[in-house]
């Protein structure tokens, strides 16, 4: 393992986010003024909630995008693991579960840690920044970006090298497949579309290596790539899923998608049957102005499972656990004259967020009941290409709102355990 190169790249990566952030953020410009360490420990205990204020893209795209750069550090780092392709194989499995181990050490650093955005300009302190979010979905869904632009590199890019043998069409192609990957070899000081697993495009054995492709002597997978299990060989100890879900809530708290995600573990307690548990959250959509809201659940139960070895696999489950609702008002006219006066005094606005806004929260008993389908796509990977529940909770209102019964629909790539 190079550390130091694992080092030196990601304090990079860490020093580009947050000199952009000084650059193009005054609020966090102005979270620099006050004590470091008090500031510091004032914004990262105030984290709670899942939405934090950022639009979709910043949460959904760009913290993913992230996840994959540092996922993509770790590798290009991980001697043991750096010629790893996409495939139903041990060894590019185990690389990329070192690598998001990485990238969720890389992204709590980034969020709370001592060079992050608790420290540097305080910005979950403030309203509406103090959500979870990110620290759920830039390292599990910024895996399943990385795996992704794998699979793009070696069933795209390389069928396109095959043809093409223009080195500026290649570099073009592998820079817009793969842009996580690209900035990851930034980082190292390498040009965008470097591949450690193949020669470089302007190299002179890059012909020799077309033509293979092209006959179809180089196949992308290790020698040692074990065959598909079957029968009750095939049956996974331990599942870990990634999951983005949508939920609908019905009555007046239905003023729109709730938007999230979140994650789940099921641990195998018979060949049919698996005890499961999950945490999801929500951003709450449509609610008037200066008012955010999100939620956050927590559910474990059994789940049947008929057909666990299959390719095609249905379940069923029904799971109880609880759910908080959050909301958050800000008053614009309040928040001016309180900050003109902190101003005036020399105190932080940190410390001011609780006098311009009023908190609205109801937790409860929560039940959820509901199916789905997996397709294994091999022994380690399998899509959940559906998951529809019903969720029944006993909450009280939320600042007037009902959010005690809805829909959410979940879709997620599950990690198989045991199975490889």
């Amino acid at each position: 393992m190079n550390w130091s190169g694992v080092f030196k790249q990601s304090a990079l990566f860490l020093g580009i986010e947050h000199s952009f952030r000084l650059l193009s953020e005054p609020g966090t410009r102005e979270g620099m003024k006050g004590s470091f360490f008090s500031g510091w420990l004032a914004a990262s205990g105030n984290l709670h909630g899942w939405a934090d204020g950022d639009p979709f893209y910043v949460n959904y795209v760009g913290h993913p995008m992230q996840g994959a750069v540092s996922g993509y550090i770790w590798v290009q780092n991980d001697g043991k693991y750096i010629d790893a392709e996409f495939g139903a194989n041990r060894h590019y499995w185990k690389s990329r579960l070192r690598a998001a181990a990485f990238s969720a050490a890389y992204s709590f650093q980034f969020e709370a840690g001592p060079v992050s955005e608790a420290s540097i300009g305080k910005v979950q302190g403030k309203w509406p920044q103090q959500g979870l979010v990110d620290h759920v979905i830039t390292p599990f869904v910024g895996t399943g970006w990385m795996i992704g632009e794998d699979a793009i590199d070696r069933f795209i890019i390389k069928k396109l090298e095959a043809k093409w043998e223009n080195p500026y069409a290649m570099v073009f192609v592998r820079g817009v497949l793969n842009p996580s990957r690209s900035l990851a070899n930034v980082l190292r000081f390498q040009v965008p579309w470097v591949r450690d697993d193949r020669p470089g495009l302007w190299s002179p054995m890059h012909s020799a290596y077309v033509r293979e492709l092209r006959e179809g002597r180089i196949s992308g997978l290790p020698p040692e790539a074990p065959p598909e299990l079957e029968g009750e060989a095939g049956l996974s100890s331990f599942e870990f899923s990634l999951d983005a879900q949508p939920q609908f809530f019905f009555g007046s708290g239905g003023t729109g998608p709730c938007m999230g995600g979140g994650g789940e573990a099921a641990l195998r307690m018979t060949p049919s049957w698996q005890l499961v548990a999950q945490v999801h959250g929500c951003k709450l959509n449509g609610l008037p102005q200066n008012l955010s809201g999100d939620t956050l659940s927590f559910y474990a139960g059994p789940r049947w499972n008929p057909n666990p070895t299959g390719r095609w696999s249905p379940y069923f489950h029904v799971l109880v656990g609880g759910m908080k609702v959050s909301q958050e008002e800000m008053f614009p006219a309040l928040k001016e004259a309180v900050e003109k006066a902190a101003k005036e005094k020399g105190e932080p606005e940190v410390a001011l967020h609780d006098l311009y806004t009023k908190e609205y929260e109801a937790n409860g008993f929560s039940m959820a009941a509901g199916g789905g389908v997996d397709l294994r796509v091999n022994p380690a990977i399998a899509l959940r290409l559906a998951n529809l529940e019903y969720k029944r909770s006993w909450l009280p209102p939320a600042n007037g709102r009902d959010y005690n019964s809805g829909l959410a629909f979940t879709v997620s790539m599950v990690l198989r355990m045991g199975t490889w």
